[in-house]
């Protein structure tokens, strides 16, 4: 007489075969490309462009979002003298449109004397409302140079994709109390959260003071206004000009935090997004220090890591005003916020010019972009290679970040 086995126990068998064959192979690590390219490139020795950051509107099609990108151009005679903002877009990510000025984002005349401009400027996409929100902040002129004491003001603006506009940059407002005269979100790296509300890094300080502190603020945003609803912990370091142009990500269910400092770079953590640890030098997992001082750094995330984009000495990069290029990327250990040395990699390489001030977006689960400007201050440094190119060093994902 046969025996028959029972066909769940057979699929049993071969269900915990497979188990066993698949945990033998040891996973792939995680690993990416770099795609380095030129948008756009030349100098006419009198002004530059500069603040070059990118947001992504997805999109359907085979290229899986339009590209906005921003900039304005700097006044090589002057120190931070800004004009409107224009645009460049692409929906294919190799045909670009533009540069095209925007007026809604340009200077506005204060007095005979005066002008008021927005200025640090960073688009992102803000899923719960569906549009492209740029946030910075206000900038005050007096006979074309920067005020020295000055308020200053969370600045942001609007996208129209339908007619490629942007609406009249506004402020938002913060509660009226005298550490928030001078308040803004310059270069700053936001996170929203899955109801619509933001969290927005801010550095703020009495007008009169020197050292500013860093917070993270809560906000509502309907589409057209920014609101202010709260705002977290804040934190500063009795060096300098204190802690400020602040950055933030969120990994993993926690929210990392990154400051510049004059001397130093500072990293923090936190559970909620708002209440922040103290802040910590970055190093490297050999505890040496970083070697990051005197510029923004900003994050780039997969689902399964958590790097880091950053300027730094002791790269053969003496010749490069405060050692802002070239443009490194290297892996963090969440656990003890270091710097994996092993991992850090030249994204855009140097010729001469300051790279302090770019931008991350995440353009699909494959693939984000880091966009920067050769900011061609001081004047020669063209000697070098330089040519105030406008770069995207596009990170390419070995597998898709699995967070979408």
């Amino acid at each position: 007489m046969k025996k028959f086995i029972p066909v769940c126990i057979v699929l049993g068998f071969l269900a915990a075969g497979n188990h066993f064959a698949v945990a033998d192979e040891k996973p792939q690590p995680l690993t990416y490309e770099v795609d380095l390219r030129t948008v756009t490139e030349g100098f006419d020795g009198k002004t530059c462009w500069v603040q070059a950051r990118t947001g992504a509107i997805p999109q359907t099609g085979d290229f899986p979002a339009t590209i906005v990108l921003t900039m304005q151009k700097l006044l090589l005679s002057g120190s931070d003298v800004f004009y409107a903002l224009n645009e460049m877009r692409t929906t294919d990510g190799e045909q670009w449109i533009g540069p095209t000025e925007h007026s809604t984002l340009g200077r506005r005349r204060l007095s005979e004397t005066q002008e008021i401009a927005i200025c640090d400027f960073t688009p992102g996409w803000h899923a719960k409302t569906k549009k492209l929100l740029g946030t910075g902040h206000s900038v005050h002129y007096e006979n074309n140079k920067v005020m020295h004491v000055r308020k200053r003001s969370v600045a942001y603006s609007v996208y129209n994709e339908t007619d490629h506009t942007w609406s009249e940059w506004t402020t938002m407002a913060m509660p009226d109390q005298p550490e928030f005269e001078d308040c803004g979100a310059g270069s700053a790296q936001r996170v929203d959260l899955e109801d619509g509300t933001i969290l927005l890094p801010v550095y703020f300080k009495k007008k009169e003071e020197k050292q500013y502190s860093t917070t993270v603020v809560l906000c509502d945003f309907d589409g057209e206004k920014l609101t202010y609803k709260k705002h977290g912990s804040a934190h500063t370091v009795p060096i300098k000009r204190g802690l400020y142009e602040p950055s933030i990500t969120k990994f993993q269910n926690k929210y990392y935090l990154t400051m510049r400092n004059d001397e130093k770079g500072y990293v923090s953590v936190s559970d909620d997004g708002l209440s922040y640890s103290e802040p910590i030098i970055w190093k490297f997992d050999v505890e040496q220090e970083l070697g990051n001082y005197n510029t923004q750094q900003h994050w780039v995330i997969h689902s399964e890591k958590l790097f880091l984009v950053y300027t730094r000495r002791g790269a053969n990069n003496d010749h490069v005003f405060r050692h802002r290029a070239p443009l490194f990327m290297a892996e963090v250990d969440p656990k003890t916020l270091r710097v994996i040395r092993k991992t850090e990699r030249i994204i855009v390489p140097e010729k001469g010019a300051r790279m302090g001030n770019f931008a991350v977006v995440k353009v699909s689960p494959h693939e984000s972009w880091v966009t920067v400007a050769e900011w061609m201050q001081p004047v020669g440094i063209e000697k070098y290679g330089s040519n105030n190119r406008i770069y995207t060093a596009r990170i390419k994902w070995s597998r898709p970040d699995k967070s979408e």
